[in-house]
């Protein structure tokens, strides 16, 4: 697992099986995003069986190889697509091309796992919307920053308990590094990653309306800018957006792509969590400046004033959850509606950004 750079963050959590060895076969296909190392990893930990994996580019497929050892080459994306074994293509593209590849896979009769940003466009929106009713198979989207944080399913598990009431505000802080030289060309190309908003900002989205409950949301507004890559017109390193709930809750979230180099993680994402009977902080991946790592969860309401630090004890339920969602045809790990509806927020968001000069 790299603590340094974002793109490669993989956590590694409790082996916690929802099947046996050969039950539910997935493949791995395009993987211009280092998050596919996270998604394949929670899926084995879950019990799932990786047979394939596909990229036109043989030094990604053999870094991937050397990662999960066993994996079959494809030759091809038409390979991975004629196995009836497989159940599920996970995909890490090129963000503009993500919704495209979950077509192709669904037009298959495949369940799709994408990375986020899971699209980049409303029409991409409508097509998977309307692909998704076509077929009955899912477009489950890699929400990691909530998924795949044991800090982060810790609060879910509080707020479901009644700790801090009823949820009022999400404040959410994704700050990440940039890592220069490492990045691909698509990486700063807004066309291509779909703006900061729409990119990493889907997490801070995806978060908001979980914790809230809520169904839906008013992008209230939104800013972009770019303020120090000016040799790069086409990228956006810091935005911010403020929403409004259907259920009245408010969110705001600030992303941007300025951690400092002598941080000892790739971002120090935070999220506040404000209830009527109390409130959560979530520091995610580091306590700045001290030795106990990430997933610390504080918690202050009427009766205690406390905190945790649950690395390790929480695990991650969304993949197996999500494994026998795609066996039973049941929506225990996200249901599509929530999926689709941070995406929509997602791209408005980025569509209707007011643009900073720098």
């Amino acid at each position: 697992m790299s603590m340094e750079s974002g793109m490669y963050y993989a956590p590694k959590g409790k082996p916690s099986k929802v099947c046996g060895e050969g039950d539910f076969i997935f493949a791995a296909a395009h993987l211009d995003h280092g998050h596919i190392y996270g998604m394949s990893s929670g899926l084995i930990e879950a019990g799932a069986t990786l047979k394939w994996v596909y990229d036109p580019d043989p030094k990604k497929v053999e870094a991937f190889v050397r990662r999960f050892p066993g994996v079959k080459v494809a030759r091809s994306e038409e390979e991975i697509f004629e196995d009836p074994e497989v159940q599920l293509v996970a995909g890490a593209h090129i963000a503009s091309e993500r919704c495209a590849l979950g077509l192709r896979a669904m037009d298959a009769g495949k369940h799709y796992f994408t990375d986020k940003a899971p699209l980049t466009t409303l029409e991409q929106l409508e097509a998977a919307r309307k692909k998704v009713r076509e077929t009955g198979k899912k477009y489950a989207v890699y929400y990691s920053e909530r998924i795949h944080s044991e800090c982060s399913v810790f609060a879910g598990q509080l707020i479901e308990e009644g700790a801090i009431g009823r949820v009022i505000q999400v404040i959410g802080m994704g700050p990440h590094r940039e890592s220069p030289g490492t990045r691909p060309d698509w990486f700063y190309d807004k066309d291509k990653f779909g703006g900061i908003l729409c990119d990493i900002g889907s997490h801070q989205i995806e978060q908001f309306l979980f914790y809230t409950g809520a169904r839906d949301a008013t992008v209230v507004n939104s800013k972009v800018a770019n303020y120090a890559h000016k040799d790069k017109p086409k990228f956006e390193d810091f935005g911010d957006m403020t929403l409004v709930a259907d259920n009245g809750a408010t969110g705001y979230f600030r992303l941007d792509w300025f951690t400092p180099n002598a941080l000892r993680t790739w971002g120090d994402g935070r999220t506040f969590i404000l209830g009527t009977k109390g409130y959560i902080e979530l520091r995610k991946y580091i306590n700045i400046a001290r030795d106990d790592g990430g997933d610390q969860v504080f918690l202050a309401n009427d009766k205690v004033e406390t905190s945790f630090n649950v690395r390790g004890k929480v695990g991650f339920p969304f993949f197996g959850q999500l494994i026998l969602d795609c066996l039973n045809g049941t929506e225990n790990a996200m249901t599509q509606e929530h999926a689709f509806k941070a995406a929509e927020l997602s791209v408005l968001a980025e569509k209707n950004a007011v643009c900073i000069e720098a």
